[in-house]
């Protein structure tokens, strides 16, 4: 059966107000993970959940992460289905439920757990990160289910917890306890993009963030004779550890911006009260993003021998913590659920995708390293995380219909 997809894209742009009081429900449930004050996503998910049977989504499957911190003690993740005229594979679309803390309230212009609509766009807390991705979602498969048309391929929706804090009792709880995917799935991720919507990110840098201690010994500042200056010594570590990895690992990839592996220091914590003391501790951090062609592995190696270094010319002993360490595999530039995004993106909007890397994670990366591929995609004003966060109410719906393309096919 050839789907009709004007008829699909005149039934999304007609019903704009459902995707209004959508996003005024999902706001007014604060989804905050118990890291952030919060008691998990339940309140949310059974909202949402009661939204979508009474819009004749009614096929839908629960999978909750046990989490004793959390309301009713667990994580909700939500799978809504839609039968499609082949099950060959499924077609994924994965928004998350959790939202950040508002922050300082007084940075609002508005109570950000009440939505409000002005000149094209809704403000409030999760309306972008991730509200607008779910929504376009479930306009797309709402199109489907209203109009009594099947999409091509089986269409799964997934509503998932914890992707702010990690997604340990989101996608990673999924893939250690469900058979949810199959390698010849198509998933899509909507919390990421541009303002165009034309670039698709298929593939991340490592991230390796460390912390360096370097131990000396602490004298009065006019008798460095008789001290060990670890503020010394700690910043000559931080200026060669730069220097080195930059010069080490020096390979360039045109898919990422910058194109080159970054290796910063960033964080310093206080060492000494007063001007006139020699410290005899120094702690400082580093944010390292990789190009995927080099391992975190390779790049601690060389850490350690540039630690040596420097305890050898100043006389300290440095130690140092991983903090975060995260390897993320690529997408294929040429697999399928590219090809497929990027003749939606033609067909509905007339916009030439291009293929990206990024340089921060996001929840692709435990997929690609389980073996799935997928893409991570949306038209978006990057508002997440701010004070007046905003969903632009045209992006919202353009992302539905590119959607609703793609499960055509």
């Amino acid at each position: 059966m050839i789907v009709d997809c004007s008829l699909l894209r005149t039934f999304i742009r007609e019903h704009t107000s459902e995707y209004v009081e959508l996003q005024k429900i999902l706001t007014s449930h604060k989804a905050l993970a118990p890291e952030n004050g919060g008691d998990g996503e339940l309140d949310k998910c059974e909202a949402l959940q009661s939204f979508l049977l009474n819009h004749g989504i009614k096929n839908l499957s629960r999978y909750d992460a046990p989490d004793s911190r959390a309301k009713g003690g667990i994580r909700p993740n939500l799978v809504a289905t839609i039968e499609g005229e082949s099950d060959e594979f499924t077609v994924w679309v994965m928004a998350h439920l959790d939202v950040v803390p508002a922050g300082d309230l007084s940075l609002w212009n508005t109570d950000p757990w009440t939505v409000v609509e002005k000149d094209g766009k809704l403000f409030g807390r999760g309306v972008e990160d991730n509200q607008q991705g779910l929504v376009s979602a479930f306009a797309a498969v709402w199109a489907y289910a209203s109009l009594g048309i099947k999409p091509k391929h089986t269409v799964k929706l997934l509503f998932a917890a914890d992707e702010e804090v990690g997604s340990h009792y989101g996608i990673i709880w999924l893939l250690e306890n469900t058979n949810l995917f199959r390698k010849n799935d198509f998933i899509i991720i909507p919390d990421g993009g541009d303002s165009k919507g034309e670039t698709i990110e298929v593939a991340e840098k490592n991230i390796l963030w460390l912390e360096f201690t370097t131990s000396g010994k602490q004298c009065h500042g006019s008798r460095p004779d008789e001290g060990k200056n670890a503020c010394l010594a700690g910043s000559a570590l931080a200026v060669k550890l730069n220097a080195e990895l930059k010069k080490t690992f020096d390979r360039h990839d045109e898919l990422f911006s910058p194109e080159y592996s970054t290796f910063e220091p960033t964080l310093r914590k206080a060492n000494v009260d007063g001007v006139n003391i020699i410290p005899g501790s120094d702690v400082f951090c580093m944010d390292c993003r990789i190009l995927p062609c080099y391992s975190c592995d390779e790049v601690l190696l060389k850490t350690d021998k540039i630690c040596k270094e420097v305890e050898n010319e100043y006389n300290v002993k440095i130690s140092y913590r991983v903090l975060q360490r995260a390897h993320s595999a690529a997408t294929p530039k040429d697999c399928e659920v590219v090809k497929h995004l990027s003749l939606a993106l033609k067909e509905t909007h007339g916009i030439v995708s291009k293929t990206i890397g990024i340089g921060g994670g996001t929840v692709g990366a435990e997929l690609r390293n389980k073996g799935y591929d997928c893409v991570v995609w949306g038209t978006l004003d990057e508002t997440a995380h701010m004070p007046n966060e905003y969903c632009i109410i045209e992006n919202l719906i353009k992302d539905a219909e590119t959607l609703a393309c793609l499960m055509s096919k």
